[in-house]
């Protein structure tokens, strides 16, 4: 591999082609189903499906199908399928995965920038979607194509990409399902809608936390009532709503009450944890928008001292169980709150729990605590909407392990890096178990203050050229490999729909 071609074409592709389509991308405000219920007649997805397969259907991949899947009463998917090249395996295949579909707009975007308004500035694309994960059907062509370009081997190549990751993959088993003879057994899965820590070097995760949460609420009134009469006699909803919360969260420290939320980290990702913690230093907690004094959440000893231990935040955020209220109702705006004694209060709740806790029995435990002898007999009620159990990678073959330290010393100059996330990827736990001998390369580009989610959300545009670059490595070693028999295509389960409950999004 000439790396410097392969930088080349990288750069020119970017430039010349994939941001200007992430820029019409950005305009399109294709919502992910849970929060766009009239997806269908809207249209907003149709119109990115579109941009994408016209874009791919225009790149001269030798062989290359694409197909719009589209399965009723389900959002649609994108499949393409590319055979091995250059004396490249059919036999083997390498799946390569992102999403198309977005998160709702949020509030607080600067006043320059919007979610569906694409400014370009400082190598930064501003927007809703194109860091998570626009890009991602771009750079794994392009990663295909750069190969081609100097005539070098890969193995026949699967790309998916679909489009309700953010409300949850629940459509994707189905499609995986309905597709596995297509599929096949891919040997290697590589998903670039994760995140770096910084933009300096390659970075690879290793777990993902699952999530399990829905609404709760306390009701104490059938309406409201003039809370000089009431207060003191009918308790407050909010009250009791806050010791509910303390059944299950320490309010002092935030850590989580439950023994069964929790679980033990294994020791590679401790020792990960702690090289994260040095090379990132403080840009653990400042790649946050922190508030004034506020410090970060540093664990206590039994006497009340706390740690300085940076690690222990990598770990916090990766391999302990959070509890987060997301959303509230029944509590009116302060301009228009008057003495009312509410009626009720309810919560969103959001617990991410570490990577190996079982989802659906989180979200029992969660119902059980929550439930059971309603503090004052007010009616409490606990509607779970998720319980995805999160993702913790298989040991990485040396093969992969070599494959992706070359990649971040050829385009970075610097040793890859790992370590877990915070948030959830439905589809990697679902690929897991559907093909359990595959290697995960998972990757991406959302670094320090990206935001995805949130408001001005950007993508790093070197960042995005340099992972491509680094999958396009990947794709060679990952053939080389075979060739040495170090690769082996993973079984496929069956039925993946049936084993899954509502998953949890990003």
């Amino acid at each position: 591999m000439d790396t410097g071609r392969i930088e080349k074409f990288v750069d020119r592709q970017w430039e010349d082609e994939i941001v200007p389509q992430l820029i019409e991308y950005i305009r399109i405000p294709n919502k992910s189903p849970m929060f766009d219920a009239d997806w269908v007649a809207n249209g907003y997805m149709e119109q990115a499906v579109d941009l994408m397969t016209t874009w791919a259907r225009a790149q001269n991949i030798p062989g290359m199908q694409l197909d719009v899947v589209r399965l009723e009463g389900r959002t649609p998917l994108i499949f393409i399928e590319i055979p091995a090249a250059n004396g490249g395996s059919d036999e083997d295949c390498v799946l390569l995965y992102g999403h198309l579909d977005k998160q709702p707009e949020m509030t607080g975007w600067d006043a320059d920038l919007g979610p569906w308004t694409p400014v370009l500035r400082d190598g930064k694309l501003y927007g809703r979607g194109g860091a998570d994960d626009g890009y991602a059907i771009y750079g794994s062509l392009t990663a295909i194509r750069s190969l081609h370009e100097q005539g070098l081997p890969h193995a026949r190549c699967v790309v998916l990409i679909e489009a309700c990751e953010e409300s949850g993959s629940y459509d994707l088993p189905a499609y995986v399902d309905h597709l596995a003879a297509r599929i096949g057994k891919p040997s290697l899965v590589v998903c670039l809608d994760s995140g770096c820590g910084n933009y300096d070097q390659l970075w690879c995760t290793t777990s993902l936390r699952g999530l399990a949460g829905g609404n709760l609420t306390v009701k104490v009134l059938d309406e409201g009532v003039h809370s000089g009469d009431a207060s003191g006699v009918v308790p407050s909803s909010f009250r009791l709503l806050r010791q509910l919360l303390s059944r299950i969260e320490d309010e002092a420290t935030g850590h989580i009450r439950v023994e069964g939320l929790h679980a033990e980290i294994p020791a590679e990702r401790l020792d990960q944890a702690r090289r994260a913690a040095e090379v990132l230093d403080t840009a653990i907690y400042d790649k946050f928008p922190l508030t004034g004094a506020l410090r970060p959440m540093f664990p206590k000893d039994a006497q009340g001292a706390e740690s300085t231990d940076l690690a222990e935040l990598v770990l916090n955020r990766t391999w302990r169980p959070a509890l987060s209220v997301t959303g509230v109702d029944g509590i009116p705006s302060l301009s228009s709150a008057g003495n009312v004694l509410r009626p009720h209060t309810a919560v969103k709740l959001s617990l991410r729990l570490p990577p190996t806790v079982d989802g659906k029995r989180a979200g029992a435990l969660l119902e059980e605590i929550l439930l059971a002898d309603p503090p004052n007999g007010a009616t409490v009620s606990l509607v779970l909407e998720k319980a995805a159990t999160g993702w913790n990678a298989p040991t990485l073959s040396t093969w992969l392990s070599d494959a992706i330290e070359g990649a971040s010393q050829a385009f970075f100059g610097k040793p890859a890096m790992y370590m877990g996330e915070g948030g959830s990827i439905p589809f990697m736990g679902m690929l897991g178990e559907k093909f359990p001998g595959a290697q995960f390369m998972i990757t991406g580009v959302l670094g320090p203050h990206s935001n995805a989610h949130g408001p001005n959300e950007f993508l790093h545009i070197e960042m995005g050229k340099r992972v491509t670059s680094c999958v396009a490595h990947v794709l060679v070693e990952h053939h080389h490999a075979g060739a040495r028999g170090e690769t082996t295509g993973a079984a496929v389960v069956a039925d993946s729909g049936t084993r899954h409950g509502a998953h949890g999004c990003c």
